[in-house]
């Protein structure tokens, strides 16, 4: 069976809805380290999970590094995983300033989400998050804050149910007041989460056509330089505009098969906030390379 890049899903809320991928990573700066202790690590990955559930957004896979995080994940829309992303953050940052009495210490860390448009972008962005673990001197299956081990694994590892916690083991080992009772996440021995109980793994599996040696090929043979460059520091850059008009091409081309100057005024209206919140651009840049009113742009997006 051909992959389906987008897929209809039961959401957290209980609601069924189509779902589309997108890549969130957070981003601390080379003065700012995210986890400084083993607990750090757990909570952070235990507020990708309990943040993107509140906000009805489910994850695909996840890594967290002493600097930098990545989620893949599948939500309605890009407003909706921009809103777990900034969930994630103000919590973590709630957590560091109770825990170390630093404030305003995640202020800089950056939150970025990209939306998936190809089976390329999403294989590609699916691999590079394992590959991450390579970095630290860990092979991608022995890194223990990474979720690799939940695909091709055991689907039902043993561990005890978060709904069968009482109200403050739960609060005491999640770090937090939001309400557990009914995610179907199960923790280990040590408290920390299986994987495999809350990530989809289907649609990672589904991805690589159900082929391990497909995913692992993948991972090894990635180019990582590219992939950061799309999903991390890309966006953060300021582009001129024969640069930008590349990037609005290759969307263009994309999403519609066809040159920017080809697109009808519905497609421009369509691309926009995705150009807006996933690039460092203006309203003036994206009126020049797309050929519209700037007033017409500020009354989409602003």
């Amino acid at each position: 069976m051909a992959f389906e890049r987008i897929v209809t899903r039961r959401l957290p809320d209980g609601s069924t809805s189509k779902v589309h991928p997108f890549h969130i990573s957070m981003e601390g700066m080379e003065s700012i380290v995210l986890c400084k202790e083993e607990e750090d690590y757990d909570v952070l990955q235990k507020y990708f999970h309990i943040c993107t559930w509140g906000c009805n957004v489910l994850v695909v896979s996840n890594i967290v590094m002493s600097n930098h995080g990545h989620i893949a994940v599948l939500a309605v829309d890009y407003e909706t995983a921009c809103e777990a992303g900034e969930a994630i953050k103000k919590n973590y940052s709630q957590y560091i300033t109770y825990k170390y009495g630093e404030k305003k210490t995640l202020l800089r860390a950056d939150i970025n989400v990209q939306y998936l448009d190809s089976d390329w972008y999403v294989r590609n962005a699916l691999a590079y998050i394992p590959r991450n673990a390579l970095d630290t001197g860990f092979r991608v299956e022995d890194y223990p804050w990474s979720t690799y081990r939940a695909v091709f694994g055991n689907r039902n590892p043993a561990g005890c149910p978060v709904q069968l916690l009482r109200r403050r083991e739960r609060e005491s080992l999640f770090h937090t007041h939001a309400d557990l009772s009914k995610v179907p996440w199960t923790i280990d021995r040590d408290g920390h989460l299986n994987p495999a109980s809350c990530c989809d793994t289907d649609y990672v599996e589904s991805a690589f056509n159900h082929d391990q040696a497909f995913f692992l090929k993948t991972i090894g043979g990635l180019n990582k330089a590219e992939m950061e460059e799309k999903l991390v520091t890309g966006p953060r850059k300021r582009l001129n505009d024969s640069e930008f008009l590349i990037t609005v091409a290759d969307i263009s081309d994309r999403w519609f098969h066809r040159p920017v100057t080809e697109l009808t005024r519905e497609q421009k209206m369509r691309v926009l906030p995705h150009l807006y919140r996933s690039h460092n651009t203006t309203v003036s840049q994206l009126a020049r390379c797309l050929q519209m009113d700037p007033e017409e742009i500020r009354e989409r997006l602003l």
